[in-house]
């Protein structure tokens, strides 16, 4: 009935025990992926070419940053003494149509079980419960195009090139769970930490004072034809949901458990406690932390029944089993007594809610941490004679503009003109002469690129193929629901 290896004991690491470990489960980091790689303003150059035209190479993408639940991690130890991450930039283009490499990922391995969120609007962004899971959590800039794609009938030698686009960044709140199936939980010193040494191959801290476990410890508990992995938690007490004690801190480890083990010292401790009243107490102090935590499926366990005078107190314990409906075992973690059957009774409780969830079909999850795909831009007006315009992909043209450029700026023009920013403008009651801010940038209202056929020459990117403004964006929505509904009718 004993494990054959090992259990995980969560903080252990290659260069320090596990007890003198610090434990860590909750942290903050800050993710910046890496910015894009500039575009290459080159022209060809050769002997016998003349006129060779532009040959400058895009710029590449700078790496993503990602999370990725690692089945080897135990811990987010590493997270709390390291709090700030980038990746790798994109490296520039050259000339001779060089395009930049892309800059590498980034990836960050934490636990099974990591909840991650967004540190500013506490948003849930993923949940990585199986090894290999990912998520993107800061995505790295496009690179910037080489003159090469700018080449019109009206502009043959463009002498400009986009810069990289700056990479997105974000602080990630990371707080893990333990993947366990049992939990251990009880008041202090009443022999938890005994029995999981007893089930399984761990070998938690023992010893006779409250509070000897001070970290989770997993337990793989093998049972007849069933083995499943056993949580040690930190003991209860009263006030634990609000913060009392130390087990308050690993109260939301018990939330995956499917099954809770409620320990209980029939001895009632060196207090003389009624175990009755522990048992109220600690139920009283799961359901204060979680509702959903009363209602979850539980046995209960008498510990020590080997000491004299605990056969009565089982007694009342096993009473109050009946009165709740509560399958109950008296046990002793030290001879042994009443072991098998709990280990038999829990892992066939296990494995039924192991089959109950292979019933239920899983959710699809589809984690999107940051909305790269707006296109759409709205127009303000600032005062009598300025107007702001704001757009993620508008404000990405702008940003990867070289403004210091004549000629550069004088293609953004061309190209928000194409977006419809031009007449978005114009219809807010611009004019000529009017300040128009874009991400930083001010610029001079000129209302005539819309009319230059040069525009039509313009060479798109797939994310600005579809910028519109909201109330386009309102019309295009509504005509889509409208061919929806037509398609249904025929």
């Amino acid at each position: 009935m004993r494990a054959a290896t090992a259990a995980p004991k969560v903080g252990d690491s290659k260069t320090a025990g596990w007890q003198d470990e610090m434990f860590v489960d909750q942290t903050t980091i800050h993710v910046k992926a890496g910015d894009g790689g500039g575009g290459c303003t080159s022209f060809r150059r050769e002997a016998h070419v003349p006129k060779g035209g532009p040959d400058g190479g895009d710029g590449g993408r700078g790496g993503d940053v990602v999370l990725q639940a690692d089945a080897t991690v135990s811990s987010l130890i590493d997270y709390h003494y390291r709090r700030h991450y980038k990746a790798q930039r994109g490296i520039h283009g050259k000339g001779s149509r060089r395009h930049g490499a892309a800059g590498e990922e980034l990836v960050l391995p934490v636990p099974l079980g990591t909840i991650v969120r967004d540190a500013e609007t506490g948003e849930q962004l993923a949940d990585l419960v199986y090894h290999g899971q990912r998520i993107i959590v800061a995505r790295g800039g496009r690179g910037g195009r080489g003159n090469i794609h700018f080449v019109t009938p009206t502009r043959r030698a463009p002498a400009f090139s986009e810069l990289g686009e700056p990479a997105e960044e974000r602080s990630v709140a990371l707080e893990m769970k333990l993947m366990a199936d049992a939990a251990l939980v009880g008041l202090p010193n009443v022999g938890k930490s005994s029995l999981i040494a007893h089930l399984s191959a761990a070998r938690p801290k023992i010893a006779d004072y409250p509070f000897t476990t001070l970290v989770p410890n997993l337990g793989v508990v093998r049972a007849g034809e069933h083995s499943f992995v056993l949580a040690d938690v930190p003991g209860l007490i009263e006030g634990a949901s609000e913060g009392v004690g130390l087990g308050h801190e690993f109260l939301r480890h018990i939330e995956r458990t499917a099954l809770i083990v409620h320990v209980v010292d029939l001895t009632g401790g060196w207090e003389g406690r009624d175990p009755v009243d522990d048992i109220e107490t600690i139920d009283r102090e799961l359901a204060l932390h979680a509702t959903e935590l009363a209602e979850r499926p539980r046995v209960l366990v008498g510990n020590k029944v080997d000491v004299e005078g605990a056969r009565d107190a089982s007694e009342a314990v096993a009473r109050y089993a009946v009165e709740h409906d509560v399958q109950y075992f008296a046990v002793s973690a030290v001879t042994g007594e009443g072991l098998d059957g709990l280990a038999l009774a829990v892992g066939t409780m296990v494995h039924d809610q192991r089959e109950a969830a292979l019933v239920e079909e899983a959710p699809a999850a589809v984690y999107t941490p940051l909305q790269r795909e707006d296109r759409s831009f709205v127009v303000e007006r600032t005062g009598k004679h300025s107007f702001a315009v704001r757009g993620r992909a508008v404000e990405r043209m702008v940003i990867m503009t070289e403004i210091d450029n004549p000629e550069a700026t004088a293609y953004l023009q061309k190209r928000l003109a194409k977006a419809g920013v031009e007449s978005a403008l114009i219809e807010a009651g611009a004019v000529d002469g009017d300040e128009i801010a874009i991400a930083g940038a001010v610029f001079e209202f000129s209302g005539i690129a819309a009319d230059d056929p040069e525009v039509a020459h313009i060479e798109d990117e797939p994310e600005d193929a579809d910028v519109v403004s909201d109330e386009a964006a309102e019309e295009i929505e509504v005509s889509d629901a409208a061919e929806a509904e037509a398609g249904k009718d025929e």
